[in-house]
């Protein structure tokens, strides 16, 4: 695991990190056997303390980000709480994907105390769209070829798990999801295509900065791994490149009208 983790974007108040697949953003109960995160890794990079204000699942990589001070963090956490900050995923997906569609399975939340049918289902929305698909002479289960997409997925809600379990809800699983995947696939990219890990990676946010009062829009690079991987599959068109640029507007809240939160 890297010692340091490239600084896609900082100033006074905020960073912004690409964060490698396989690495917590912070200690948890559930992953004991844990001992790099990301928090501790930045702060000893920094030399300072920083606060995280989203998170990411421990194997999709890419773009983090942290405030610098305890007052950036209220106020960019209030930014995700209004669900103003527009986030942008990338995902290899079993099977040709919907063009464009709008995944609105209420999803029910898993803490790991109690059973997942005595906890509350809980609104949630997934615009996905299909950016390219692959076919691969392989016999995978009965077919003599096998499907694969890559999909743009944008959350609107902040449910865990929400892409990985909203996409194989809808009959297209993300590569490498142990758990809600199919262990064919994930073998075959793993034994074949040299790509073990969960194929989801944040790359792009778009958040209102409170003190500069204007929005900043960010764009983070694929991992290796990733970039490796799209290049075998002709996709290295949707390969993101870091990038920063600023708008005057403020982003809109993401969440449905007429619907209770």
């Amino acid at each position: 695991m890297t010692s340091e983790l490239p600084i896609l974007y900082q100033d006074e108040r905020m960073v912004a990190v690409h964060k490698p697949s396989g690495m917590l953003v912070h200690r948890s109960a559930i992953a004991a056997d844990a001992q790099v995160f990301a928090l501790q890794t930045l702060r000893n990079q920094l030399g300072r303390h920083v606060y995280p204000v989203h998170r990411l699942d421990r194997p999709t990589s890419g773009l983090l980000l942290f405030a610098l001070d305890p007052e950036m963090a209220k106020a960019l956490g209030e930014e995700f709480t209004a669900h103003r900050v527009h986030k942008r995923y990338l995902a290899v997906v079993r099977g040709v994907g919907p063009e464009q569609d709008v995944l609105d399975y209420g999803l029910r939340e898993e803490d790991g105390k109690r059973p997942k049918s005595e906890m509350p289902e809980l609104a949630a929305w997934t615009a996905v769209r299909r950016l390219d698909s692959v076919e691969l002479p392989v016999r995978i289960d009965r077919y003599p070829q096998v499907r694969y997409s890559l999909m743009e997925a944008q959350p609107w809600t902040g449910r865990r798990h929400q892409i990985r379990r909203h996409l194989s809800r809808r009959g297209y699983p993300i590569i490498g999801d142990a758990k809600h995947g199919k262990g064919a696939h994930n073998r075959f990219f793993r034994d074949h295509l040299e790509s073990p890990r969960l194929l989801l990676a944040a790359v792009g946010m778009t958040i209102w900065h409170p003190e500069q009062a204007r929005t900043l829009q960010l764009d983070a690079p694929l991992a290796d791994d990733m970039r490796t991987l799209f290049a075998r599959f002709g996709w290295q068109g949707h390969a993101p490149a870091t990038h920063v640029d600023w708008h005057a507007t403020r982003p809109a809240s993401l969440w449905p009208t007429g619907h209770d939160r």
